[in-house]
Parts: structure tokens; C-alpha cells; sequence
């Protein structure tokens, strides 16, 4: 088995009152205490009082990943539990009003509120962040490049921000629809090689536009406190398994990017604005309509473009282990996303059980508070 490209996942969870099911506006200071005594450093506030995230130390195996997790998930729900709460994992809180939350008093928090203004209060979305180490920081930027056409179905497996401020959106992926106001976000431009990305952070940094490269929130981005390759493209993913099958394929795609020196080599002006496209659709179906084949000029079915992606990176989960994880695509488009699940269970309280809609936003939260503990 390979023992290269080592991972580390990081998660955003939401926090919730148990009995509204609304966001709690401020976290109890005991809370991040009793959740630190469970699990360490690896536990950590968010912009927003009612988020906060977890990191895995580095992993070599997608089993080591898994342990962790499924450790993290049971303490914070044992955690908030003490405090009449709930944590679940979602892109979006479907009954969260972003004017009630307030920011995590820290000075890298205060910096940033003060930068975003009323954007920062706005910012109630969590993600999933996935870091796949490259030592060459050459590399890192070559291969950056070439995984852009890949992020959109990333993003169609992990869409579970249906709902936005109580209300349905039309959309799988809201998250990244609201996230977009913010500056130096979405899919990065092409960056000829690692001088020309450096120019580009050097002249933001130079002008004092920004501290550091952390300031800049694309889809994917060199990291840097690590030497990794950081994903940051899906929303966080309401089943644990479904975050192992995305950090999985996604370690494969990295991999058999080094392998295949010459896969998506070729770029033209255009090939920027057809990936946005692709994003734009993962956003609005999640798995359901497909995405653009370039070469074929048409779209193709998700069902087609996972068994096609299966396919290349075989060779790749064969050597680090992971078969069954990447295999757990197939699983998710047979099951539905989370968003598809979330809308399919408001739907029908709505429809057949006459529900309300705020009571059926509750059940969906209670649902989703369940399900990421369900590991």
C-alpha cells in the first residue's frame, strides 16, 4: 500500500438548540471548554458563535481519518449535548437568520469582521476542507491547475445547503451562492507556474490589501501553514462517509495528477468560465442534471462522469487502500446527496403530513443533527 500524499480533514459543524432547533446566537463559554477536555487542539471556534470545527492531525490511511472522525462527532454531540444543544454538519443551518448571530471574539475574527463588515455577519456557511500534502510547491501549482475541471463534482457529492433564513432555495448548494459575496472566492484563474501565482499573493500582500495568501478563500488553494493542497470547494458533509469517499477521491485525483503528467494539460481562455459553469450546476442540481462534458459538448449524466472519474483514479485507490471509500460515490447518487435527502424529508412533511414550514425546517434540523451523529 502507498504511503505517500498524507491528508488532513477539517469540518465545520452548526450548533443548535435542542428544543427551537434555531442557531444559538452565542456559545457557552464552558461548551469549547468541555469540547477541549474531549478532544484537544483539534477543536475550534468559528467566525460565527454558532460554528465551530474540527481538524484531524495528519493521516496516512483513510481508516486513521475515519477513527478520528467518528471520535470527533461522538464528543461534540455528547459535549453540546450537556448544554441542551446539538451539532450537526450541513453547508448551510436551514433555520439560521444571519442578523441574530454573533462573531467569536478573537483578534484574527475581530480583523476580519472589521475587513467584510456586514459580509462577515452573512458568513453563516460551513464547509469541508480536505489537505493532501505536495513538499514541491512547484507541484502544488501544476497540479492545482489541472484538478480545476474536477472541483464541480466534488461539490455535486457534497451539496447539502438546500435551505437559506427558513426558506428553500431552488438550489442543492446555496453555500457557495452566498459565499461568492465575499472577495477572492470561487474557482482560481490558471497560474502559468509558481512565480506567477507568488506575483500574484506578493502584490496583494505588497499593497496591503491582505496580510497573507490565508486571505484568499478559492475552491482550492496552496496552503499556507502546510505544504498541501487544500480543498475547499464542498459543504460539509451531513454523513461522515460521505466526507471519507470526497477526501478520498480527492487524494486519488492528486495523485493520479502526478501520475498523468499530461491530463488536463491543455487550457484555453474559455476553460475558466465552462469549470464556473460546472460549479454553477453542481450548485443548482447537486447530482441530478449532470455537467458539461468539454470535449463532447454536451451535458453528461452524473452517474456517467463518476464511473468515467472511478475509472481513472482505480489504479489510485487500489494503492492507497481506499477502493470501497471512493467507491461510496455510487452510494451517493443511489441514496441521494444530503441536500436531496433534506428536501425530500421537508417535502413530504410539508405535502403529505400538512406540516408547517417552520415545523418542518425543525425536523429537518433534528434530522440532521441525528445523522451526523450517527457514526
Amino acid at each position: 500500500m502507498s504511503v505517500g500524499y498524507p491528508i488532513g480533514i477539517e469540518e465545520e459543524y452548526f450548533l443548535a438548540e435542542a428544543e427551537t432547533k434555531n442557531a444559538v446566537s452565542r456559545m457557552p463559554k464552558a461548551l469549547i471548554r468541555r469540547a477541549r477536555g474531549a478532544l484537544g487542539e483539534q477543536v475550534t471556534p468559528e467566525l460565527l458563535q454558532s460554528q465551530i470545527e474540527i481538524a484531524t492531525p495528519i493521516c496516512h490511511s483513510l481508516e486513521e481519518a475515519r477513527g478520528h472522525l467518528r471520535r470527533y462527532r461522538r464528543a461534540l454531540r455528547d459535549a453540546t449535548a450537556e448544554f441542551e444543544l446539538e451539532v450537526f454538519a450541513a453547508g448551510t443551518h436551514p433555520m439560521a437568520e444571519w442578523n441574530e448571530q454573533q462573531p467569536t471574539d478573537k483578534p484574527r475574527y475581530a480583523k476580519l469582521t472589521n475587513d467584510l463588515q456586514f459580509l462577515a455577519r452573512r458568513n453563516m456557511m460551513c464547509g469541508l476542507h480536505v489537505h493532501v500534502e505536495i513538499r514541491d510547491p512547484h507541484v502544488r501549482i501544476d497540479v492545482m491547475n489541472r484538478i480545476l475541471p474536477f472541483l464541480p463534482v466534488l461539490l455535486g457529492l457534497s451539496t447539502s445547503s438546500p435551505f437559506w433564513r427558513k426558506h428553500a432555495t431552488g438550489l442543492m448548494g446555496y453555500r457557495l451562492a452566498a459565499y461568492d459575496e465575499l472577495p477572492r472566492t470561487g474557482i482560481p484563474d490558471f497560474f502559468v507556474n509558481l512565480a506567477d501565482y507568488n506575483s500574484f499573493i506578493d502584490t496583494l500582500v505588497g499593497a496591503g490589501v491582505i496580510e497573507d495568501a490565508s486571505h484568499v478563500w478559492w475552491a482550492i488553494r496552496p496552503s499556507l501553514r502546510f505544504p498541501t493542497l487544500e480543498l475547499r470547494i464542498a459543504d460539509s458533509c451531513t454523513h461522515m462517509e460521505d466526507t471519507l469517499c470526497i477526501a478520498a477521491i480527492y487524494r486519488c485525483l492528486v495523485r493520479a495528477l502526478r501520475r498523468l503528467p499530461d491530463l488536463n494539460g491543455i487550457w484555453r481562455n474559455h476553460t475558466r468560465l465552462l469549470i464556473e459553469e460546472n460549479r454553477w450546476r453542481a450548485q443548482r442540481y447537486g447530482t441530478a442534471e449532470g455537467l458539461i462534458d468539454f470535449n463532447a459538448r454536451r451535458v453528461v449524466p452524473f452517474t456517467e462522469i463518476i464511473e468515467a472519474m472511478l475509472d481513472l483514479i482505480a489504479e489510485d485507490a487500489e494503492a492507497f487502500g481506499c477502493r470501497a471509500e471512493v467507491a461510496h460515490a455510487r452510494t451517493i447518487l443511489q441514496r441521494g446527496t444530503s441536500a436531496a435527502q433534506q428536501i425530500a424529508l421537508y417535502r413530504r412533511l410539508r405535502d403529505t403530513e400538512g406540516a408547517s414550514r417552520i415545523e418542518a425546517l425543525r425536523a429537518v434540523v433534528g434530522w440532521l443533527a441525528q445523522t451526523t451523529a450517527a457514526v
